[in-house]
């Protein structure tokens, strides 16, 4: 089941939960055997050995649970560390399990024993799973599972909406109480962080092999040493603007045999080792996603601003495609530094998983929280 974008929650008969971000992921159990999925199907298990070892014993012996793949690093949610897993060789995966353990984070359960759930409203699936989670034991450190909070006031879900950002979370999501689980459908609401900010457009991608349509936006920002780092792309246009977007950006390209030689980026196609010895992700890298996805690009002279919305900012890129606002022509390139962006506040990642209160003997690995049977903060 999916979700559609809004700007502000929605008011009436909801439960609230946080968005996290990471990789969605379906666990299949049956007996000794159980399987992650992606939203598309695609086996997950391999990558992330030890939640497999932890979910045995800790879900029941016949169930279904959706829910969030994430690795927790020091700064809240860590998505770069989160992707580094899904790598080809084996051992890699094993040495990244051990030195950056995952979680999982359900937040439904389509099906329990010989019951398939999904017909069931929504209120009556998280008590199912509030009560799967009840007998859950205690997991010390990572990895670990949590049930998600949930909550039906909305203004407690506007508090996180806020709260909750700095440990990397991307906004609320809103299911109304009475929902059946609608696969493929989106059915449900989410509200996400968004911002804008000003960027160099320092290069573009064609779209697709197609030599007169614009595929995306390189965008780059100014770092404190005065270095234009790339920080991500733009990449969602409507058809029939890709050709408009090309011939706005052709102007910012060399003249025929000059060469692009001071371009900030131009020995990245050369000399990918160096850009990534300052941790930056180069755009002429392999993808993690397609090694086969051609990501070459055409430099353009960093003379052109854009204005685009942006989710949030991780490390020194921006965690999302960014999206297309306008044209900024009175904008200095040099004034598109990473001052103007808004960084979130960090919180302790253990706020978000839930923390025992003090007394119950239960340590902070306790998938049981203090967020009470509906997910409401207790007094």
């Amino acid at each position: 089941m999916l979700a559609k974008l809004a700007r502000e929650l929605p008011d009436g008969d909801y439960l609230y939960e946080p968005k996290w971000d990471g990789f969605r992921a379906i666990v299949f159990r049956s007996g000794e055997e159980l399987e992650l999925a992606s939203r598309n199907e695609l086996p997950l298990a391999r990558y992330f050995p030890e939640l497999v070892e932890l979910l045995k014993t800790l879900l029941p012996r016949d169930c279904v649970i959706d829910g969030e793949v994430v690795v927790a690093g020091p700064r809240g949610l860590d998505f770069e560390a989160l992707s580094a897993r899904l790598h080809p060789a084996a051992s890699r995966v094993n040495m990244l399990a051990k030195a950056a353990p995952a979680s999982f984070v359900a937040f439904d359960v389509l099906a329990l024993g010989n019951l398939d759930l999904r017909p069931e409203p929504f209120r009556q699936r998280r008590r199912a799973l509030e009560e799967v989670f009840a007998d859950v034991p205690a997991s010390a450190g990572q990895p670990s599972a949590h049930l998600t909070p949930a909550t039906r006031d909305r203004a407690v879900a506007q508090d996180w909406f806020a709260r909750f950002e700095g440990a990397g979370l991307e906004g609320v999501v809103a299911k109304r109480a009475d929902l059946a689980y609608q696969a493929g459908k989106r059915a449900m609401v989410k509200v996400k962080h968004e911002r804008t900010a000003e960027f160099v457009v320092a290069g573009f991608r064609y779209y697709q092999g197609a030599r007169d349509m614009l595929g995306s936006l390189m965008l780059g920002l100014y770092d404190p040493q005065g270095r234009l780092a790339h920080v991500g792309v733009i990449g969602s246009f409507r058809a029939d603007e890709r050709k408009a977007m090309l011939e706005a950006v052709a102007a910012y390209r060399a003249a025929p045999g000059a060469g692009l030689e001071e371009h900030p980026w131009a020995r990245w196609a050369t000399a990918p080792a160096e850009g990534a010895s300052r941790g930056q992700r180069l755009p002429g890298a392999y993808s993690r996603w397609n090694a086969n996805k051609d990501l070459s690009f055409e430099p353009l002279r960093p003379e052109l601003v854009v204005e685009a919305a942006y989710e949030h900012l991780q490390g020194d890129r921006l965690r999302h495609t960014a999206q297309f606002r306008r044209w900024r022509p009175d904008r200095s390139p040099r004034s598109c530094t990473y001052d103007q962006l808004e960084v979130a506040v960090p919180v302790e990642l253990a706020t978000v998983f839930g923390q025992t209160a003090p007394g119950r003997g239960e340590g902070p690995g306790r998938s049981r929280s203090s967020w009470g049977p509906t997910g409401e903060e207790e007094s």
